[in-house]
């Protein structure tokens, strides 16, 4: 994830951890989201078709996620990104981002 998304938001009271922090680098998709999960942390990423696969795979099984924010890689800038999220994260709480997965173009 991008140094300045990630100070960009913890400058505006997001709590983020990177997969580099987490130590989740060269992991599998799946496993970054039982930790998301393990953790209570909603997941953004983007990894559109693979994230939204798990997501549908979880959702057939009974599995439970955190929750998933997915966009199109390059898309936005590092401000667009930062403002779409702190809106979305303003908007939606713990308990609706529950096994859903938002788009971030629709913030």
């Amino acid at each position: 994830m991008d140094g300045d998304l990630v100070r960009g938001l913890r400058s505006r009271g997001i709590d983020v951890i990177t997969a580099t922090e987490a130590d989740m680098i060269r992991r599998k998709d799946e496993e970054h989201l039982s930790l998301a999960t393990a953790k209570g942390r909603a997941l953004y990423s983007y990894n559109i078709r693979d994230f939204h696969e798990i997501h549908t795979q979880w959702t057939l099984t009974g599995r439970s996620h955190a929750g998933i924010i997915l966009a199109q890689q390059e898309r936005y800038s590092i401000g667009e990104q930062i403002r779409r999220l702190v809106h979305l994260i303003g908007s939606l709480t713990e308990e609706a981002m529950r096994n859903r997965v938002e788009f971030l173009d629709r913030w």
